[in-house]
């Protein structure tokens, strides 16, 4: 996956850090990671996703045309109402993750860094004689990521209100649902022009991407990149929740879709880990997962690490499904101790 080469000018903020990999060009934190998460978990501060890539679709076939591409139940989508849709491959892999909402002349779709481009083209390539117009906005629009479940008011532009861990239309939970710890957890991404930004925030405090991760995290929140890989199913991430509709027409990667839910389980699972905070040095994301005790063999890849303001080091780890649910396991030389998050 490419990485973002669009920079923030809220990196010019006093102790603004700027994150790596795919969170680079927007800040890591701004010298108080802890406080900020407080700040955001209270829903008092805002985080700059402006590295995020921002897409259009007008025209008057836009939603029928991505509804048939697409995981998600679209036709008759109204105004500002939000939707998570995915992107597949022919066998079932996921490719894209859009976060799209509609304001009646235009679908907005952010994706992750760098993934706009190949979107674009994808979609391009798929238009045929049907009345839409593709665009790739980047460059003019930028994202705002807010603690709150409301639509966006007047005047606001437009916002993707995240739905997880709701269950969306005709689908199932990989997880559980009642009881989720992401129950009651509001965000959604405000998308305003990127001249904008500083007007948008207001006087709300800023958060990192360290703060944002760690809550994701302690969500089961799946990201596109860091919780997949090219092999992930959406069934493995307990990504059918948001973003699948298990009974819509056909679309590319269907046939896997309903075959693994229908007649098998998903060979991988998402687990939390809860980890050994008593040293100072924690596992990278891709670090191996092994089942701790005699002959110890690795099951798994951590796919993201983050330090949570209460529950310290705490992490996300896909792996395999036949490991049992209380066994021990180590990341790296890390202790970890497994909750569920997909019981397959």
């Amino acid at each position: 996956m490419s990485t973002s080469t669009t920079t923030s000018p809220l990196l010019s903020r006093h102790g603004a850090v700027e994150g790596d990999g795919r969170d680079a060009g927007v800040a890591w934190h701004y010298g108080d990671p802890v406080r900020e998460q407080r700040l955001l978990a209270e829903g008092l501060a805002a985080v700059d996703l402006s590295h995020r890539g921002v897409v259009t679709v007008t025209g008057p076939d836009r939603l029928s045309w991505l509804h048939s591409m697409t995981t998600q139940h679209l036709l008759g989508l109204g105004p500002r109402e939000s939707r998570e849709s995915l992107v597949l491959s022919p066998k079932g892999h996921v490719e894209h993750a859009l976060h799209l909402v509609d304001d009646g002349e235009t679908t907005w779709i952010t994706v992750e860094p760098g993934t706009a481009p190949a979107l674009v083209a994808w979609l391009e390539s798929m238009r045929f004689m049907l009345r839409v117009e593709v665009s790739d906005v980047t460059a003019e629009w930028a994202v705002l990521g807010e603690p709150l479940g409301s639509e966006s008011a007047a005047g606001e532009g437009v916002a993707w209100v995240d739905p997880w861990p709701g269950l969306v239309g005709d689908t199932v939970a990989y997880g559980p649902v009642e009881g989720h710890p992401a129950s009651g957890r509001t965000w959604r991404e405000l998308v305003v022009p990127r001249g904008s930004l500083e007007e948008a925030l207001g006087d709300r405090p800023l958060a990192g991407t360290w703060a944002s991760e760690a809550l994701r995290v302690a969500a089961w929140r799946p990201r596109l990149g860091f919780e997949t890989d090219h092999r992930t199913i959406p069934h493995e991430v307990d990504w059918l929740r948001t973003a699948v509709h298990l009974h819509k027409g056909c679309y590319r990667g269907q046939e896997t879709i309903a075959r693994v839910h229908n007649l098998g389980r998903p060979p991988r699972r998402l687990v939390f880990l809860h980890l050994d905070g008593s040293g100072h040095v924690l596992p990278d994301a891709g670090a191996p997962v092994l089942v701790s005790g005699g002959g110890e063999r690795e099951v798994g890849r951590v796919t993201t690490v983050a330090r949570h303001h209460e529950d310290g080091p705490v992490a996300l780890a896909v792996i395999k499904r036949s490991v049992p649910e209380d066994v021990d396991l180590l990341v790296g030389t890390v202790a970890a101790a497994q909750t569920v998050v997909v019981s397959g």
